[in-house]
């Protein structure tokens, strides 16, 4: 019996010492409010410095930081540096709007970023809030837009570079100068629940762009822009994609790889579960050629499009520039329920260049081209190489299988 007693006694004490560093812990969580810093909020007077003064005492807090942008307020803000490392790990709450500065001049320092988030680690950001990139101005000075003007660097709207650990949620991304949301040399990394939005003919508006990344999950997401839903280029692995609408625009793309010579990689690339409306490409690999590399296991599953142009394209000779060997190698898996509708104006066949990939095979792919009258026909995939060099590619249909997600880093 006393034995007993002293074990109970023993387990009490224990679970008091947990109860206590459960509180402990709640204690070292404290919220900053940008409004404290003295930003205003009402979208016409400057709020960057107090984001800056505000950004200082989160980052150097030895405690837990809720950093709050508050709700119903409209931040006008010019471009800002998030630096790292922080002593502790930080969630930005963003109930408000973060509207860009349109003033070009204010981006003389750093013409290719606007919100950039550099060496912060375990960093959480979410809030259901909006980042209005308000790049109109941007699209009209556009050489895409207007050929006569020289070619110049728009900023990404939202950069998160070398950020381990790191989660964006529950956000509206919209009207970005170019990017909207670009994910570079990041180690584990979970998007999820956002709505990136431009018009369709804004110029260079991928919706989230990736590269040189590991182990990324993206999850029910809906984009529509004017470049890329999806963009993955070179030292980007262990990419996972589910749940996501992409329309208007290109499509989601691996690549562009291998620009001017340059050697590229990109491994274990799966797409299981996307819908793609509208869009003028489908699932699109691009290489360019000089460039040389591979772009392999890359997979694409369950994916239903509606009046997209070119479902599926390989390209290997992807620019506008002279022709040139391209010598990536590519190893490729598209499997499992895919249903396509093409554009009225698509060719009823592939089409496929002299240099086709040997032991090529294309299994169950059938598609519908929808006319003007609302008729259909069927036939076959419409699937376009553009090749100099390709490994086997294996294009079949089937059950789809389980696909685990890839864990955060430590």
């Amino acid at each position: 019996m006393k034995k007993n007693l002293e074990i109970i006694s023993r387990f009490q004490r224990f679970k008091n010492l947990e109860k206590l560093d459960e509180e402990e812990d709640q204690a070292k969580v404290i919220t900053i409010s940008v409004d404290r810093f003295g930003a205003k909020g009402d979208g016409k007077i400057d709020d960057t410095n107090a984001f800056q003064k505000a950004w200082k005492e989160v980052c150097s807090s030895s405690n837990v930081v809720n950093f709050v942008v508050s709700k119903n307020k409209k931040y006008l803000l010019k471009p800002i540096k998030f630096s790292g490392p922080c002593k502790s790990s930080i969630t930005m709450q963003i109930y408000g709007t973060l509207l860009a500065s349109d003033d070009t001049s204010d981006y003389n320092k750093d013409s290719r970023h606007w919100l950039i988030f550099d060496s912060v680690q375990k960093l959480v950001v979410g809030g259901a809030g909006v980042i209005n990139g308000n790049g109109k101005i941007w699209w009209q000075n556009s050489c895409k837009i207007n050929k006569k003007l020289h070619c110049k660097v728009a900023p990404t709207a939202l950069t998160f570079y070398k950020c381990n650990n790191l989660k964006v949620k529950d956000l509206k991304i919209e009207n970005a100068q170019q990017i909207h949301l670009l994910i570079e040399k990041c180690v584990g990394v979970e998007v999820s629940k956002l709505v990136v939005s431009s018009p369709e003919n804004s110029p260079n508006t991928d919706g989230i762009h990736i590269t040189n990344t590991q182990n990324i999950q993206i999850s029910d997401s809906t984009i529509g822009t004017g470049d890329d839903c999806i963009s993955i280029v070179d030292g980007s692995q262990k990419v996972l994609a589910t749940g996501i609408t992409c329309g208007p625009g290109h499509g989601i793309s691996i690549g562009s790889l291998g620009g001017g010579n340059s050697e590229a990689h990109v491994s274990d690339i799966h797409v299981n579960g996307a819908k793609l409306y509208g869009t003028t490409n489908g699932l699109r690999i691009k290489t360019w050629p000089g460039g040389f590399g591979s772009a392999s296991n890359i997979k694409f599953q369950n994916v239903a499009m509606n009046n997209v142009k070119n479902p599926i394209i390989i390209d290997q000779n992807y620019c506008d520039q002279a022709d040139g060997p391209c010598k990536a190698e590519l190893s490729t898996s598209i499997d499992g329920n895919h249903k396509a509708s093409s554009h009225p104006r698509q060719n009823d066949n592939p089409t496929v260049t002299q240099t086709t990939p040997q032991r090529l095979s294309i299994h169950g792919m059938n598609t519908e081209q929808h006319t003007e009258e609302q008729n259909t026909k069927q036939y076959s995939a419409p699937l376009c190489f553009l090749p100099q060099r390709l490994s086997p590619i294996n294009i079949t249909t089937g059950q789809s299988t389980r696909f685990s997600p890839f864990p955060l880093s430590e």
